[in-house]
């Protein structure tokens, strides 16, 4: 992320959606990542599909599912980034993948890939802190920004990753896999408090974040709110629509429609 755009996100309240690369054809990703700028995204989180996805509830895992039947991996979900950014996509965009799919791939050649798509960062779920000192060095080498992430678990951890945290903390605002929840656990405000404490970057807060009365409920104690699992089932909702190109664009419409109504308390 270039120093501009981190300037815009510390001065605004960050809507951070979460879409799955190929799902539910990696041509109608393109137009969902262009869809979530055009409603407001700050960020967008391009997970990627994989066989094997620990943090991830079910949801997520039908949407990998899917993506992985249309042969999208890591390789093929980074060269869609420049496809959005021809089509006029210009906020940043983080990878967010397993460890694995880039030790196959090889980290040299990572690199080389995100650099030729424009892409901004990377975020591993299943890197601790402790053991991803190398990539992020090396993402800072790159011009690129390594998310961390911090759980309520964290607590005697907070201060140092706060402390080497680039682009935004994620922060996870209960334990267990991703997935929509209907309340949000009264825990999450001292722990996002804490980690603003000793954060020098935009403090975002995931995980079971899916309507707007959960956003109005945490858009004060936090600088932006990550929305996965409820734009993901939103989309698995719609993907007949979104596949039939007579009413994709109908449903785009209707998919708009359904994140404003989620991101409205920071976004009006």
């Amino acid at each position: 992320m270039q120093t501009n755009t981190m300037k815009q996100l510390n001065e605004s309240k960050m809507f951070i959606p979460f879409i799955v690369a190929g799902d539910p054809h990696p041509d109608i990703t393109i137009e969902l990542a262009i869809s979530l700028q055009d409603v407001g995204a700050s960020v967008i989180e391009l997970g990627i599909p994989y066989s094997d996805p620990l943090a991830d509830g079910p949801t997520i895992q039908r949407a990998a599912s899917r993506a992985l039947k249309n042969k999208v991996n890591l390789e093929s979900a980074m060269n869609l980034v420049s496809i959005m950014r021809e089509r006029g996509l210009k906020i940043p965009v983080i990878v967010f993948t397993y460890y694995n799919p880039v030790l196959q791939l090889g980290e040299d050649y990572f690199f080389k890939l995100a650099k030729k798509n424009q892409i901004d960062g990377l975020l591993i779920p299943d890197l601790p802190f402790e053991e991803s000192e190398e990539l992020r060095e090396r993402s800072k080498k790159e011009g690129m920004q390594f998310i961390s992430l911090i759980a309520p678990t964290s607590t005697k951890r907070i201060e140092k990753i706060a402390k080497d945290a680039q682009g935004f903390l994620y922060c996870v605002s209960s334990l267990g896999v991703t997935g929509t929840r209907d309340s949000i656990d009264s825990n999450v405000f001292s722990f996002l408090e804490l980690v603003k404490e000793h954060s020098q970057v935009p403090v975002a807060v995931g995980f079971g974040i899916s309507n707007c009365s959960q956003v109005k409920v945490l858009k004060d104690h936090c600088d932006g709110v990550i929305v996965g699992s409820a734009i993901v089932k939103k989309i698995e909702e719609l993907e007949p629509e979104l596949i039939n190109h007579t009413t994709r664009e109908k449903a785009l419409i209707e998919f708009k429609s359904f994140v404003k109504e989620i991101i409205s308390p920071i976004t009006t």
